[in-house]
């Protein structure tokens, strides 16, 4: 049995797996990354953290064969550097961590980008697994039976990520922004709102935690009545979870924000469905409302499918699978390793 390191790169901790060669993990953990103490102490932090995992799980580092590194971007996949990277701040600018990152731990590492790892897991081992194709019979959807080859998965949560598979491989483009859907285009109006990026009109301005948030807090200052109102304090420092919490109580306005972010979602994914013809299109992070554990999370994507049916092709609305992720916070990780495994 081969066993592979996913190392996932996050701006607050670093979440790290070891996985064998059928996708089974074999022990994780997480340390702090401290950006603000640069990429070379991360690195050392994150090869101490590899070496515990190791002990913990009985292994000797020559058991690993190579490790995968996933980090957000923009990021230069075939150069092994980051780029300007926005929410690891200035030290880690242009930074050749994939190197940096071999050097620390000792062993072959593989870059990939976020959102496309956390993909790949899903397709590997998560709800890709065992999914199949459809196809359009008249005007019914027919199951054919045949494992999916193609799929997308959006983490919503700060961001949108957007991890794609297509013909069994990870999509990253031509520059290593093949993902970057979260800032497609869905408004061009001239008082579209700014995203994170400091462009307007991206997608995740209207469909992200963050675009919830602040639809939120737009919403009390108008003076609607909603018990959000009492809780600004809660929503600035917990965040999306909050508009979730007063929706579940029943309050009309948060329901309504929610539904509204669901509408916003679909027109991102009516796009990706038009352009891409995905077999499947799976939603993960950390705004899901519960998923499908949840009455909520069950009505957001239940919102999220009649919107969608009411603007894509038929085609595309009726064999597009449209599901919550499996895997959580370790997709990140587990799929780093698998896209080592499949880089051998």
């Amino acid at each position: 049995m081969k066993y592979y390191l996913g190392i996932d790169l996050g701006g607050t901790n670093t979440k790290i797996g070891i996985v064998d060669e059928e996708g089974n993990v074999h022990g994780k953990t997480s340390v702090p990354t401290h950006i603000q103490d640069g990429p070379q102490q991360a690195c050392a932090r994150i090869a101490e953290g590899v070496r515990g995992l190791l002990k913990g799980a009985g292994l000797d580092a020559s058991a690993i064969a190579s490790a995968g590194l996933a980090s957000a971007g923009p990021m230069d996949i075939p150069g092994r550097q980051l780029l300007r990277t926005a929410n690891l701040g200035e030290k880690w600018h242009y930074c050749p961590i994939c190197d940096m990152m071999s050097r620390a731990c000792g062993f072959d590492v593989i870059f990939a980008n976020d959102a496309s790892a956390a993909a790949y897991a899903e397709y590997w081992v998560g709800k890709g697994k065992t999914a199949t194709k459809h196809r359009l019979n008249r005007d019914m959807a027919e199951d054919t039976g045949k494992p999916i080859t193609s799929m997308v998965l959006l983490t919503l949560g700060t961001g949108i990520g957007c991890g794609i598979i297509l013909n069994r491989q990870v999509y990253d483009g031509e520059h290593s922004q093949g993902g970057e859907f979260g800032h497609a285009i869905i408004d061009y109006s001239p008082d579209a709102r700014i995203c994170g990026c400091g462009k307007p009109g991206h997608f995740e301005a209207y469909a992200s935690a963050t675009a919830l948030i602040r639809h939120a807090q737009e919403a009390v200052l108008a003076g609607r009545e909603t018990s959000l109102a009492n809780r600004m304090e809660a929503l600035r420092e917990e965040g999306a979870k909050v508009v979730a919490e007063e929706a579940n109580r029943g309050d009309k306005v948060a329901m309504e924000l929610i539904l509204n972010t669901a509408k916003f979602l679909a027109v991102g994914i009516v796009t990706l469905m038009h352009t891409i013809d995905p077999d499947a299109i799976y939603l993960g992070g950390a705004m899901t409302f519960g998923g499908s554990n949840s009455p909520l999370g069950r009505t957001f994507l239940q919102a999220v499918k009649d919107e969608v049916k009411i603007r894509a092709l038929k085609t595309c609305a009726l064999t597009t699978t449209l599901d919550f992720a499996d895997l959580g916070g370790d997709a990140g990780f587990i799929g780093a390793a698998g896209i080592a495994k499949v880089s051998e």
